[in-house]
């Protein structure tokens, strides 16, 4: 019976807890998302957003750019446009 009572406690520590902790780290993310930001989707799209709604943002994608309305939660990752600093 021991085993089973320790079994417990190593399935949340090992398989609940992280899975908790990227879910509340890709939260962030999309509440932190700003127009310049590069993304790419869940469904490997990649663009930069234009302009973001409640629950949608709309993002141009090269080499066209043309504008796609996607929802919130397709965005796998965003990469932060950030100005080169002058050495």
């Amino acid at each position: 019976m021991l085993p089973l009572l320790l079994l417990v406690p190593v399935l949340y520590f090992m398989m609940i807890r992280p899975q908790q902790k990227k879910q509340r780290q890709w939260q962030e993310m999309l509440v932190n998302i700003k127009t310049g930001d590069r993304v790419t989707t869940a469904g490997g799209i990649r663009g930069t957003i234009l302009s973001i709604k409640d629950d949608a943002i709309i993002i141009r994608v090269a080499p066209d750019n043309l504008k796609i309305e996607v929802a919130k939660n397709a965005i796998a990752s965003v990469t932060t446009q950030e100005s080169p600093s002058g050495s």
